[in-house]
């Protein structure tokens, strides 16, 4: 049985480093999952349900960058595969729905699901890997060990009173995200050996891409929605639909014109493949996904109510999202480039000083800020990659 999954292997060839059907259509789900994230928060923004944002942000994001990390060291082509991506896509759809109440009366079905598409996943590896490989076996028995801990602190905050949830759930996160810099130490048998999985860099970045182009997906189909939902309002919701698009179409250049493909390059050529990995993706995607989604908040927020006085609690989605994206993106290029993306710096700095005009702006002219600052940010780093370019070896 052990030669026979041998063939379970991702393949060492360049069809291998695309994504796969399979995984692509795994990416529907949550499609579905940040399109119910966002009209979740849009409905009734403040600090405390900011707050709660992120415990769902966090999660999504943790249960699909692992399941990337099993389909990059798994063929996805192969059927035993094909039925867990599968299995997982039902889980998340029950994720998905029980997302909006989870701090309601949904609470147990959403840990119970989350629980599930992490521990059956792990599993699948872990059977996956016996036999064929034995340190990413080990890894795997490790990664496994941990998540029974946190999945019992997931499936105890479904259980306790919707008050006392968060501090189960957020032990939990915190369980899993300090998991691999520890390198999933163990009792008894240890910490994993460093670079013990053979990650291929190049298709880490394509699904990480996959993912950002899925969030800002989400953000055109629900500025869409909110926007045809209250067009008969006058020429100031062309004005929030045109700085809504706009802002989206910055987002996409920023990430996607320089920095995306340098991250694959580092990624790929690396000596040190699995660190360089969780450095770019793993967490340092996080604060990307997480920005598109809150800008998405605060355009919808914002196509609502135009003309309303703004406070900071729509300023943390309407000038935060932009700003966590763009400490994402400064991450992964000064990461993947070893220097310092100062246009970035700069947007950061404009959209940290709009944040003093809040209480005198209108929900309008904060969507305006950071539009602008994104703005600014493309057109430094273009005109500066341009020189660079082309000047003289």
């Amino acid at each position: 049985m052990a030669e026979g999954k041998h063939h379970w292997l991702r393949k060492d060839d360049a069809e291998s480093t695309k994504a796969s059907f399979p995984e692509l259509f795994f990416d529907l789900v949550f499609v579905f999952a940040l399109i119910q994230l966002s009209q979740t928060l849009a409905s009734d923004f403040s600090f405390g349900i900011a707050f709660d944002a992120l415990i769902f942000i966090f999660a999504l994001w943790w249960v699909w960058i692992h399941t990337t990390w099993v389909t990059n060291l798994l063929d996805a082509e192969v059927v035993p595969v094909r039925l867990l991506l599968f299995w997982l896509m039902f889980l998340g759809i029950v994720l998905a729905i029980a997302l909006p109440k989870a701090f309601d009366e949904a609470g147990l079905v959403f840990a119970l699901a989350y629980a599930a598409m992490q521990l059956s996943r792990s599993l699948f590896a872990l059977y996956a890997f016996k036999g064929t490989d034995a340190s990413s076996f080990m890894t795997f028995a490790r990664i496994t060990m941990w998540l029974l801990v946190s999945s019992a602190f997931w499936v105890a905050g479904g259980l306790v009173s919707p008050e006392s949830r968060v501090v189960f759930w957020i032990a939990a996160l915190a369980i899993e995200y300090s998991a691999p810099l520890v390198r999933y130490w163990t009792p008894g048998i240890g910490a994993s050996p460093a670079e013990t999985l053979d990650v291929n860099g190049e298709h880490l970045a394509e699904r990480c891409a996959l993912f950002v182009i899925i969030a800002l997906g989400e953000t055109i189909i629900t500025t869409g929605k909110t926007a045809s939902d209250h067009a008969d309002e006058g020429s100031i919701i062309f004005l929030v639909l045109v700085l809504a698009f706009l802002t989206t179409v910055l987002m996409w250049w920023i990430y996607f014109h320089d920095g995306q493909e340098r991250a694959a390059d580092t990624a790929e050529d690396t000596t040190e493949p699995q660190n360089t990995a969780d450095h770019l993706f793993t967490y340092g995607h996080l604060p990307i996904v997480a920005g598109i989604i809150l800008t998405a908040v605060g355009e919808d927020f914002t196509l609502t109510h135009p003309h309303n006085q703004s406070d900071h609690a729509n300023a943390l989605a309407i000038l935060g999202g932009p700003l966590l994206f763009l400490a994402g993106t400064l991450w992964m290029k000064a990461v993947s480039s070893r220097s310092v993306p100062w246009s970035h710096c700069a947007g950061i700095t404009a959209i940290l000083a709009g944040f003093i005009l809040v209480p005198y702006a209108e929900n309008y002219l904060l969507q305006l800020m950071a539009a602008a600052s994104l703005l600014g940010v493309a057109l430094w780093e273009y005109i500066a990659l341009r020189r660079f370019r082309r000047a003289p070896a």
